[in-house]
């Protein structure tokens, strides 16, 4: 069995990006364990409308029927599994990622699960992704960016592009999280890639779940 990915939800905006990601890639029979901040939670009510009151029984309706297995950890459980470097990832994902948990990462702060997971992934040496969507950016933020940067982070900034002719706010978001899934080196067809004739992307895309 493949190890799983760890998949972190903050309070930046861009809830869709991650709920999108984990379902991509449960869709594909992959294992994700997932955390997400008391913001994340925020957003994902103000969003997407999700209920937040009953949390564990909202991501089952959400994630529980796409093929792979999640694991849903509470932030503050900082004695789970994702905590400690003996238990095996394939890397971490945090989509979208705020400044906050981005300057906590940059400091070594791990204050809460997200954060010491995002740590065990730079002492481990494993694949750590970070998705920040703040604009405009201040000196600090690039500062923090450049830092993790030189550590090995993949920075990949909520950018999406428009040479794919989106056509619906689905197609803008598929296009973010294709990005991301190339650097997890994980196979998809969510965008039209450049180059690639339409008949092409069609063809490809008509063998993957939605």
């Amino acid at each position: 069995m493949s190890k799983p990915w760890v998949v972190g939800i903050t309070g930046a905006s861009g809830a869709a990006y991650g709920v999108r990601l984990c379902r991509y890639l449960l869709s594909q029979g992959l294992n994700i364990h997932l955390l997400i901040t008391d913001a994340g939670w925020r957003v994902l009510k103000e969003e997407l409308g999700w209920d937040v009151s009953r949390r564990k029984e909202t991501l089952e309706a959400q994630f529980g029927c796409l093929g792979g297995t999640f694991t849903y950890h509470p932030i503050q459980d900082i004695g789970a599994s994702t905590a400690s470097g003996s238990f095996r990832t394939e890397g971490m994902v945090i989509i979208p990622c705020s400044m906050g948990t981005l300057s906590g990462i940059a400091s070594g702060a791990s204050d809460n699960l997200l954060e010491r997971t995002a740590d065990v992934m730079l002492k481990e040496g494993r694949p750590l992704l970070l998705v920040p969507r703040e604009t405009p950016l201040h000196a600090i933020h690039l500062e923090n960016m450049l830092k993790l940067a030189r550590l090995g982070v993949k920075i990949v900034p909520a950018m999406p592009a428009f040479y794919q002719g989106p056509q619906t706010l689905e197609d803008m978001v598929d296009f973010m999280v294709g990005k991301v899934l190339d650097n997890m080196r994980v196979e998809h067809e969510l965008y039209k890639r450049w180059g690639s004739t339409d008949e092409q992307h069609a063809q490809a895309g008509s063998h993957r779940p939605d």
